[in-house]
C-alpha cells in the first residue's frame, strides 16, 4: 500500500501507524486485493468508538490489471467496463445508502473512500473484529433463515427507492450487461425468451434494491446467530426474488432446492412482512407476496439463462433448474 493510501487509512481511523497486514483474498480477475490491516495508536490515545472498534480495518484496494485475465476467458473490453462500473457502484452505495442499513441488514461501516486514477481504495470496518467472523461452506437451517431475514430487511428498507448512482437494474448477471454470454447460449428457446423473462422481472410493481451477488460466501456469521453482508458491486434496482433465488442456489443441492422451496419462501415472506411493518412501509403486502412468489421461478430462470451461456458445465445447472426454466418458458 503506497504512502497516499496509508495516510488515508491512518486519517480515517486516528491510528498512528499500521501494525501488520494480511491478504484476505484477491479480487476477481486480478483487479486488486482485500487486506486486513492492524492499527497502532499513540500510547494513551483511546481507540475510536466506532461500530466494531478500530483495532483493525479491512482495506479493499482495487486497481485495473496490467494484462487481461479472466478465469473463464471473459476478458473483453465490455467485461472490463462492467467491472469498473461495479466498483463505482460499490463506492456510491457506501457513500449514499449504507448508513440506512441497520442491525437487521448489517453491513460494514465505511471509514474512507478514495478514487485515484485507475485505483479505488476503501477502508472498511473489520467485521471479524465486530463478531462476524464466521464463514460458511455449509449452513444450518437457522443460518439460512438468518440470511433470508437479512435479505428481507434489506429489501424492505429500500422498497420503492430509485437506485440513484447504483445499477439501474441490479445483479451481476443482468441481461443488458451480458450480451456475450447470451450469444454463447446454446438453448434457442431460452435465448429467444431472455428479453421477455427480464421484462417480467422489471415490470413488477414492487421494486426495491437487490444486493446483486447474495451468495453464501458474501455473508458473515456471528456466534449468536446474526449475519452481515459484504460486496456491493452489483447492488441496484430490481425484484427481491433475484436475491432470494440466487442465495438459495448458492447453498443448497438440487434435491434440497426442490424439497425446501416452499418452506424457505414462507420464511422469507414472513420476515419481509415484519421488516416492512417495522419500517412503516405502507403497501399491499398480499399483492406484493403474490407477485413475487410468481416471479421466483422467473428470477431463477433468469440466472439459469446466464449460467448456460457463461459456464455450461456449472454445478447449478441441474434438473431442478431445468424444470423451473421449462415451466417459465411454457408461460412466456
Amino acid at each position: 500500500m503506497n504512502q497516499h493510501f496509508t495516510e488515508i487509512t491512518l486519517n480515517a481511523t486516528g491510528a498512528s501507524a499500521l501494525a501488520n497486514s494480511e491478504v484476505i483474498q484477491s479480487l476477481w480477475s486480478g483487479y486488486g486485493k482485500i487486506v486486513r490491516c492492524g492499527l497502532k495508536y499513540e500510547v494513551g490515545k483511546a481507540v475510536p468508538a466506532v461500530r466494531g472498534g478500530a483495532e483493525s480495518v479491512v482495506v479493499k484496494h482495487v486497481h485495473w490489471p496490467t494484462a487481461d485475465y479472466h478465469p473463464r476467458g471473459w476478458n473483453t473490453g465490455r467485461s472490463h467496463e462492467r467491472k469498473v462500473k461495479s466498483y463505482q457502484v460499490e463506492t456510491a452505495f457506501y457513500e449514499q445508502w449504507a448508513d440506512r442499513c441497520d442491525d437487521a441488514c448489517r453491513v460494514p461501516t465505511c471509514f474512507a473512500l478514495e478514487t485515484h486514477g485507475d485505483e479505488v481504495f476503501m477502508v472498511m470496518e473489520d467485521l471479524d473484529a465486530a463478531g462476524f467472523d464466521g464463514r460458511r461452506s455449509r449452513v444450518s437451517t437457522a443460518e439460512i433463515e438468518a440470511c433470508l431475514a437479512w435479505l428481507a430487511s434489506f429489501h424492505a428498507e429500500f422498497m420503492g427507492e430509485a437506485p440513484a448512482n447504483l445499477w439501474p437494474i441490479g445483479t451481476y448477471w443482468h441481461l443488458e450487461t451480458r450480451p456475450d454470454e447470451l450469444a454463447e447460449l446454446a438453448d434457442p428457446e431460452l435465448k429467444a425468451a431472455a428479453a421477455a423473462i427480464d421484462a417480467k422481472l422489471n415490470a413488477s410493481p414492487f421494486q426495491t434494491f437487490v444486493h446483486g451477488d447474495a451468495k453464501l460466501a458474501n455473508f458473515c456469521f456471528s456466534n449468536d446467530g446474526r449475519v452481515a453482508a459484504v460486496d456491493f458491486q452489483y447492488v441496484g434496482g430490481g425484484c427481491g426474488m433475484k436475491d432470494v433465488a440466487y442465495f438459495i442456489s448458492s447453498c443448497l443441492s438440487e434435491n434440497e432446492c426442490e424439497r425446501r422451496e416452499a418452506a424457505l419462501l414462507d420464511v422469507y415472506f414472513h420476515a419481509l412482512d415484519r421488516a416492512l411493518a417495522t419500517r412503516g412501509k405502507a403497501l399491499d403486502f398480499a399483492a406484493l407476496e403474490a407477485d413475487w412468489r410468481a416471479l421466483y421461478p422467473v428470477a431463477w430462470t433468469d440466472f439459469f439463462r446466464f449460467l448456460q451461456g457463461w459456464s455450461p458445465g456449472h454445478w447449478k445447472i441441474h434438473s431442478y433448474s431445468e424444470r423451473l426454466a421449462r415451466e417459465v418458458l411454457d408461460k412466456t
